[in-house]
């Protein structure tokens, strides 16, 4: 014994972080089945257990270097391997070499959007990501093929998903900056504001689940991009004025 007490509480954020895990696994053997729909709904199941393990270890004042690196371990299984894997199954397969290039590479930017961010991390402001992070690429992806397995009409466009899944994990390694949540500006109008949103959100994914999420995670994706555009042409505005 070496005098420290074990506390079990210490293992609990980490029991999230596995659950996450185990639950990107059964969405990867849900794909290879081809059972797409179940698979999809598992990777947003495991971003549930992703933004649990933090928070209970800030709540409990368990955080740890160990989980911090089993963290993003588990986040290139649960959003980088299983919703690649999903895409590859439902269409990528069907493009053969470009198909396995396009997941590949959204895996590894995957990987470095992670490296950096756990970097980087100490030294950025807390509320905002460098690039879109993981969990909300993998978000877009598998609901994303959730839609074209709601819409038929989708079906002889499969090609989008290949394309729209290079544009998101190109935005992971940009250096475009995203609102991350983490830090949430308490005062009355601020309040207010995010319980408005926030109630017009659960109303509309209580009615149309796919589609609910597909358009708040497309509009988060594109706000960034929309916001750099913005910036830029308002320095050349500036600099030419």
């Amino acid at each position: 014994m070496s005098g420290r007490q074990f506390h079990l509480i210490y293992i609990l954020p980490n029991l999230f972080t596995a659950a996450s895990i185990f639950t990107a696994v059964i969405a990867i053997v849900s794909a290879i089945k081809g059972d797409f729909e179940k698979s999809a709904w598992l990777v947003l199941l495991s971003l549930v257990f992703d933004g649990l393990d933090g928070r209970i270890a800030r709540l409990t004042h368990t955080t740890s270097r160990f989980g911090v690196e089993f963290d993003s371990l588990a986040d290139i299984i649960a959003f980088g391997v299983a919703p690649a894997m999903l895409l590859y199954s439902f269409a990528a397969h069907e493009y053969g070499r470009l198909g396995i290039l396009v997941i590949a590479l959204y895996i590894i930017f995957g990987a470095i959007r992670l490296a950096r961010f756990n970097v980087m991390s100490p030294n950025t402001d807390p509320t905002v990501f460098i690039g879109v992070p993981i969990p909300a690429a993998a978000i877009f992806v598998s609901v994303w093929v959730l839609m074209f397995l709601e819409y038929d009409s989708l079906r002889g466009y499969t090609s989008l998903l290949l394309v729209f899944t290079m544009f998101v994990s190109l935005l992971m390694v940009s250096n475009i900056r995203y609102p991350s949540f983490k830090k949430i500006n308490l005062r009355k109008p601020a309040l207010t504001k995010a319980l408005i949103v926030l109630i017009i959100a659960a109303s509309m994914i209580y009615l149309y689940p796919v589609e609910g999420f597909a358009v708040f995670i497309t509009v988060y994706i594109l706000w960034g991009v929309v916001r750099a555009v913005r910036t830029v042409v308002a320095k050349r505005v500036v600099k030419n004025s």
